[in-house]
């Protein structure tokens, strides 16, 4: 396997998981505001699953290989999207 094809799993890879975890964030911000929360939920759910899921089976064809890379490179996605998020600072109760 060439290091341009590890090169571009691991990018497919971090993209999917910006993707993913990216999109999650975006559909839980929204749902305080929105009319229907559960069609937001469930709507968002199946589509980055779906689009996730279907970049993986697409991944197969090229190899396990590109699918391991891509994999471990999720999480990377995942650890950015979390890093970039701005913290939510402590709701302080009145007692």
């Amino acid at each position: 396997m060439s290091g341009f094809a590890i090169t571009l799993s691991v990018l497919i890879g971090v993209a999917l998981g910006l993707f993913f975890y990216g999109g999650l964030w975006f559909t839980v911000r929204r749902l305080a505001t929105s009319p229907h929360p559960v069609l937001l939920t469930l709507g968002s759910f199946w589509i980055r699953t779906l689009v996730v899921l279907a970049a993986f089976v697409f991944l197969t064809r090229a190899g396990l290989e590109h699918v391991a890379f891509a994999m471990a490179s999720f999480i990377l996605g995942r650890l950015a999207v979390s890093r970039f998020i701005p913290a939510r600072r402590p709701v302080t109760k009145c007692t």
